[in-house]
């Protein structure tokens, strides 16, 4: 799979809906209201090929890398709602590969952890590493399903409409966001245990979702690390494979995904959004407009100032900020796509126990050892990379990098940054080659090619605000926003992805979800998962509103 392209698809002046972004939040909304209201819509993509953070890229001499999908959890699982939701958007034409049940290999100095799949198998790997911490660990445990139990409720809140959710909505929202949300990761698991190590091995993983422990929220800790549970897999054909496989829902009812289609306003009319006008000029009009550019880029970019200021638009995101912005290097070697120490699980290297210290320093200091590396090898975890790319291999190594680094060539633009950039990207790309060649000695020997993208990478070609990689940094506050939701003060105009809902692409695949329960007035939830609990077959109203 090399990705979505419909540049030369044509555009007609009006739709049901328009989707601003091509991410896994804007693809979602877009094929559950062409399969659940057969609505035609369209979506706009600025990007040459669609998918956001799900699309790959090539390189000559055979090879891909993905560019924000390296595992996903509870997709395997039968009755999983995760992987209904996925079978129902893309109506099973996306498979998956396991990964191995050791999935993650944790390495923070000398200290090492294998996270393998299964909670008791988890449970049991702990207890034995850390035998005076059982009841540490046990209760640890208990408080991931008890995050994943009452969430439904906090997400449901967001969806049911407004005049439900005044009366009903802080005791919705109360078990999640008071008990959980609104604290630290640190704050809660620190009042399980005070062993150090042990600390550090149970948020080893805080690059899923870009914040150490003292500053992310531990609701977004528990959403994570209870959906690897169970362990995780790959999308077979690639990450392009899940734009691909949702397309055709939204073609059948006569939508359309336009790439390199840079929307520049969201048009207003008496306070309601009628339609967008792209970067060329042209105006696309329909009823419905959807945003999956997140709530800052849509309050304060895409709508004009003076509708944003009416509706104190931007009031409700003071006090939240963009999540970091991160570094890849995509390498590329030669030779079998798996084997030796290209394999299908991913390592984490930490250069110390204190996680918030690692990130401090190295946002004050470029020169600081790198917080965090995360290294997964794509062609190990596709089944089909072999026979698509045969004789190569890929691997990727991700690090979390403030946007400051970068901020000197802010308003440069893409491939003519000038030659201080380059040669900052140089050093960079230096230091990951030899922590590769630490950790991965025999692979290293294999290395043809190097290519490191940066947070302006990630503002360029995914617009997100000074690079966020997931968009609001998912730290109490962002939960105890109203802002975050699917629904805006704008008639007509919505939010989906990350912002609907939460970051990842199982957030962002529920915001899409939520977003489209919003627009028709129904819990499309329970029917993309076929979940049976009282929540799920509450219908939350009658009958389905027009788009």
């Amino acid at each position: 799979m090399t990705g979505i392209a419909y540049k030369h698809s044509s555009v007609a002046d009006e739709y049901d809906a328009i989707v601003i972004g091509s991410g896994m939040g804007g693809l979602t909304t877009a094929a559950m209201l062409a399969k659940h209201a057969g609505a035609r819509v369209l979506v706009l993509e600025r990007h040459y090929t669609a998918g956001g953070f799900t699309h790959v890229f090539t390189r000559p001499g055979g090879y891909e890398w993905d560019v924000g999908v390296h595992y996903v959890g509870r997709v395997t699982e039968s009755g999983s709602p995760v992987r209904a939701a996925f079978e129902h958007v893309t109506e099973g034409r996306l498979a998956w590969n396991p990964l191995p049940d050791v999935f993650d290999r944790v390495r923070i100095g000398d200290l090492a952890f294998d996270f393998a799949a299964g909670t008791e198998r988890f449970r049991g790997d702990l207890h034995q590493q850390f035998p005076t911490e059982r009841t540490a660990i046990d209760q640890y445990l208990a408080m991931l399903v008890a995050v994943a139990r009452v969430s439904g409720l906090f997400w449901a809140e967001k969806v049911v409409p407004p005049p439900i959710a005044r009366l009903v909505g802080p005791l919705m929202r109360g078990p999640f966001l008071h008990r959980y949300a609104r604290r630290t990761t640190a704050e809660v698991i620190g009042e399980l245990t005070d062993n150090q190590e042990l600390l550090a091995i149970l948020t080893s993983q805080w690059g899923n979702y870009g914040l150490p422990p003292g500053r992310s929220s531990f609701a977004i800790h528990a959403i994570v690390a209870h959906s690897y549970l169970e362990g995780a897999a790959y999308p077979v054909g690639g990450a392009a494979s899940i734009a691909a496989a949702i397309a055709p829902t939204i073609e059948r009812a006569g939508g359309a995904i336009v790439v390199a289609a840079d929307v520049g306003e969201i048009l207003t009319e008496h306070g309601r959004a009628i339609g967008v006008r792209i970067a060329d000029g042209r105006e696309v009009r329909a009823r419905t407009i959807i945003s999956d550019a997140g709530a800052a880029a849509t309050f304060g970019a895409l709508l004009p100032p003076t509708t944003a200021a009416e509706f104190h638009l931007l009031d409700g995101l003071r006090g939240l900020e963009p999540s970091m912005g991160h570094l890849c290097l995509y390498i590329g070697m030669e030779g079998p796509a798996s084997g030796g120490d290209v394999v299908a699980s991913n390592l984490w290297c930490h250069p110390s126990l204190d996680f918030d210290s690692n990130v401090a320093h190295a946002v004050d200091d470029p020169n600081a050892p790198l917080p965090l590396l995360f290294i997964s090898f794509p062609s190990a975890k596709d089944p089909t990379f072999a026979a698509r790319h045969p004789g190569h291999a890929t691997a990727e190594i991700v690090v979390p990098a403030p946007f400051a680094w970068f901020e000197p060539w802010a308003n440069t633009r893409w491939k003519n940054r000038g030659a201080t950039y380059d040669a900052f990207k140089a050093r960079l790309t230096e230091r990951l080659l030899t922590e590769f060649a630490a950790h991965m000695p025999e692979a290293s020997r294999r290395v043809r090619y190097a290519e490191l993208s940066t947070p302006l990478s990630t503002a360029h070609f995914v617009g997100n605000p000074r690079g966020a990689t997931y968009g609001t940094s998912p730290t109490p506050a962002r939960f105890a926003s109203r802002a975050m939701g699917p629904r805006t003060p704008i008639g007509g105009l919505y939010l989906t992805g990350a912002d609907a809902c939460t970051l990842g692409i199982t957030g962002t695949l529920f915001g899409g979800i939520m977003a489209a329960s919003a627009i028709v007035g129904r819990n499309l939830t329970a029917q993309a998962t076929r979940t049976v609990t009282p929540v799920a077959r509450r219908r939350l109203s009658i009958a389905t509103r027009p788009l």
